[in-house]
Parts: C-alpha cells; sequence; structure tokens
C-alpha cells in the first residue's frame, strides 16, 4: 500500500496539538512568573510549586476532556470553551491544595487572581492565533485532507456544500462516487458533483492511499450495501464516516449517545447538557449577579414611578411554560391597568389603552423585564433564550405552528435571538409568530457561549431591539 498524505497530515495535526501542549505550559508559567514581577513579588519555592501543580493538573484534565485533539471540524468557540473550562477547573483545586497544606497565606490574592484571569486569557488567544493560521495555510492549499463521498445523493449535496462553505477547514473533494447509472443520481444544483467512478474505483484508490477520508451519503434504507462497503474499507487506513440522513427529521439538537453498547441518535434534544449546562449555568449566575448589583437603582426608580402614577400592584406575575414546559409564574414590572393571566390573553397592541404612561416608556426600554433577573438567579429563567409566552397563547399556537413546543427544550430567557432581530410585540399574523419561532429553534440549534454575549450585546445597543415593542 502506497503512503497517502492521511499519514504526512495526521503527523502535522500531532504536531500542532504538541505545540499547543507547550504554548499552554509556556503561558502558565510565565504568566505566574511575569505578575510576580509586576507586583514586587519575589519567586520563592512555594511559587514553584504551585505552578509545577497546576501545569500538571492542566495537562491531566486537558488530555482527559481530549483538548489536544485535531480541531479542524469544530468551532472556534468550542475549543476555546474547553480550554477556558480545563482552566477553571484547576483553580479550585489549588485552593483546595493550598487549604490541605496550609499554605494558602504564602501566596498574595491578587497576584493568583491575576495569574488565573491573565493565563484564561492566554489559553484563549493563542487558541485564536493558531486557527487564524492554520486557516490561512489551508486557503493558500497547504495542510489540507482529501476526501471523497460514497452515494450521488441529496445528502452528498449538502456535505460538499459544507464543506466548500468553509474552505478554512483544508478539505479538497477528489470526487463523488455511485454504482448507479447517471441518470438515477441526485441532481446536484448547489455544487459541483465531480463523479469520480464506481465503488470498486473508490475502493482502489482508498488503498493506494489517494483519499484521507470518506463520507457515506447513502440512504438509511442502503443498510445492507453499506455494510459490505464497510467491510471492503476494512482493508485500507482511510478514515470513514457515516452520514445518516437523519436531516429528514429536522434535528432540533442532534447528538450522539450511547445506551449500554448501542449508538443512539439524539433527534431533539437540548444543548445544555454536560459541560455546555455548566457554562451556561455560570454565566447566568456570574453576569446575572453583576446585572443584578447595576440595576438595583433603576429598579428601585421603576417601582415607585409605577405606585404614585396608577392603581395596582407595582409587580405582576403571569403563568408561562418553562424548561420542559414546566408551568412558572414569569415577575415583570405592571405596565398595564390590567393582570390578565386567564385561559384568554388579550395580548398588548400598539396605542393600546390598558397600558399606563409609566408602563409605555418601560415597555419600549424592556425595562418591565427586569424583575426576571431574580428568577435567572433562582435557576427558574436564563439571560438569554426563547421568550416565555403566556400559557393561553403556548395552547393556541401548539396546534397551529410546527415544532412550537420544541422552544421548552431551554430555559426561557430575558432576551433572545428573535428578539434582537426585532420579531418580539404583537402577534396579530401567524406568520410573525413562525418568525419568532423559527429564530428560537435557530438559536437553540446553533448555541454556543459567543453567540449569548452577542444577543445581550445586541439586546443593550442594537436598533431591532425595541422594534415592535408595545
Amino acid at each position: 500500500m502506497k503512503r497517502g498524505r492521511g499519514g504526512v497530515l495526521r503527523g502535522h495535526e500531532d504536531a500542532v496539538g504538541a505545540f499547543q501542549r507547550i504554548t499552554d505550559s509556556v503561558i502558565i508559567v510565565a504568566v505566574h512568573y511575569i505578575a510576580c514581577l509586576m507586583y514586587g513579588e519575589v519567586w520563592r519555592p512555594a511559587m514553584t510549586s504551585a505552578t509545577a501543580i497546576a501545569l500538571v493538573l492542566f495537562l491531566f484534565v486537558s488530555e482527559f476532556r481530549s483538548l489536544y485533539k485535531p480541531w479542524r471540524a469544530e468551532r472556534l468557540s468550542t475549543e476555546v470553551g474547553s480550554a477556558a473550562v480545563a482552566w477553571v477547573m484547576v483553580a479550585p483545586l489549588l485552593v483546595f491544595a493550598a487549604f490541605i497544606t496550609k499554605t494558602s497565606t504564602s501566596f498574595s490574592r491578587v497576584i493568583s487572581v491575576s495569574w488565573f484571569l491573565s493565563t484564561l486569557g492566554g489559553l484563549v488567544l493563542v487558541r485564536i492565533l493558531i486557527r487564524v493560521a492554520l486557516h490561512r495555510l489551508r486557503r493558500m492549499g497547504h495542510n489540507t485532507r482529501t476526501y471523497a463521498v460514497l452515494g450521488a445523493t441529496e445528502t452528498a449535496e449538502r456535505v460538499i456544500l459544507a464543506f466548500n462553505e468553509r474552505p478554512w477547514m483544508g478539505y479538497r473533494l477528489v470526487g463523488t462516487y455511485d454504482d448507479r447509472t447517471a441518470d438515477r443520481h441526485h441532481q446536484f444544483t448547489n455544487v459541483q458533483s465531480k463523479p469520480g467512478g464506481g465503488v470498486a474505483t473508490l475502493l482502489k484508490e482508498a488503498r493506494e492511499g489517494k483519499i484521507d477520508a470518506i463520507y457515506i451519503a447513502l440512504p438509511l434504507r442502503a443498510e445492507a450495501r453499506v455494510a459490505e462497503i464497510l467491510r471492503e474499507l476494512a482493508d485500507t487506513t482511510v478514515t470513514v464516516h457515516l452520514i445518516a440522513d437523519f436531516f429528514i427529521f429536522d434535528l432540533l439538537h442532534g447528538r450522539w449517545g450511547q445506551v449500554g453498547s448501542l449508538p443512539v441518535v439524539s433527534i431533539y434534544d437540548s444543548p445544555f447538557t454536560g459541560n455546555n449546562g455548566w457554562i451556561k449555568r455560570v454565566e447566568d449566575v456570574v453576569l446575572g449577579s453583576i446585572i443584578m448589583a447595576l440595576i438595583a437603582i433603576p429598579m428601585l426608580a421603576v417601582a415607585i414611578a409605577i405606585k404614585f402614577t396608577s392603581k395596582g400592584p407595582v409587580f405582576f406575575r403571569q403563568r408561562r411554560y418553562g424548561l420542559n414546559g414546566k408551568e412558572i409564574r414569569v415577575l415583570k414590572f405592571r405596565s398595564m391597568t390590567v393582570c390578565d393571566d386567564g385561559a384568554k390573553v388579550v395580548q398588548a397592541t400598539e396605542g393600546d389603552k390598558r397600558i399606563t404612561a409609566v408602563g409605555k416608556f418601560i415597555r419600549r426600554t424592556s425595562l418591565d423585564e427586569l424583575p426576571q433577573f431574580f428568577q435567572v438567579l433562582t435557576g427558574e429563567m436564563s439571560i438569554v433564550g426563547p421568550r416565555p409566552h403566556a400559557v393561553a397563547h403556548n395552547e393556541q399556537y401548539r396546534s397551529l405552528i410546527h415544532g412550537y413546543m420544541l422552544r421548552h427544550k431551554v430555559k426561557p430567557g430575558i432576551t433572545g435571538w428573535a428578539q434582537v432581530n426585532g420579531f418580539r410585540g404583537e402577534t396579530d399574523k401567524i406568520e410573525k409568530m413562525e418568525n419568532r419561532v423559527r429564530h428560537d429553534l435557530d438559536y437553540i440549534h446553533n448555541w454556543h457561549l459567543l453567540l449569548d454575549l452577542k444577543i445581550i450585546f445586541l439586546t443593550i445597543f442594537g436598533s431591532k431591539t425595541r422594534t415592535n415593542a408595545q
């Protein structure tokens, strides 16, 4: 068998992993030393020990979390998040070690915090720089991998289109292989199919090392044929991926799992499981606490204004659906002369006479939502997520809009992707609610930490956030 490009390229990927291990180690050690210099602290053996322990712990956690695997096909935010979590896990272990050894008083809190935060920034920055460098190299034709697609199907077109839209991944198409006659092939409209021949040709080129990876894009009903081809490919060293056409089920947040020894794929699932759930909760607690400190006085001012300008309570509670459809009672500043929460809830409309003078202002500026930060801290809600609707509206739209209830696979949010894109306020036409739901499901499907931060930024500074506010 000839040695193909795959072995060389995998060697390059191993080199990238080794380089990252070295740079991470240098960052952890150098940042601690620089922090001591900046604050005039003399480097002592205790600091050497702390740095060594931190380095060993970080590298151990990183290996456990597969931080140094090839990230070619993964989002940058996923890699950065994994590195950040690995370093954050080191901090409590170090504190615990200092407590057990009764050496915590030997370390400056200011230097320790500076070391922790600056190292976190360094680990993130180095990964961004490596990604930028690798993307440029791959666009220039270096550090690339070859791939072939088995099956001239609609799924194959989607696979090729995905690679074409991401040239920075560095994948080059060898060809599309299919034993069927041309009249039975899917007609490619968005990409060039680049026919490569039949399965026999694919197997020959795989054995010769001309292909690094094969993506099998045959339909699920071709199970017997796929099994036969996989047996043949076991005689090669090519990487094989099975692209099952699960997209026909309109995946919400598809991921692989296991029941015993049986692999399973999730069709409708939440992105906030495992590490993602932990990251999301930390985001809510940290940012929620900061925001609560900043809005305490404005909330008091709004409460006083409501109390002295209209009759009724300052706060208003309304039944909404929360995570997994569980009923919660959302807390808001009262902005209307009524507090509807029955089987029928009339939405506010433009020029609605039920809206008070203060209510008009706090609704347009979203100040009426501020009390919900209490519910963020208690865990009922999240800062970012699909906005919860009144129970009456949920029951109305769940039968009218396909996938409506999938919004409740995550916690409801104070702001969301739909709101920063202008889809808020009255939904007098079903198309408006459909657009809102579509954006909510897009958020769930594509969630990552940077998307949350983007939504928070657009909520404050974006021009569309206040569109259609009633």
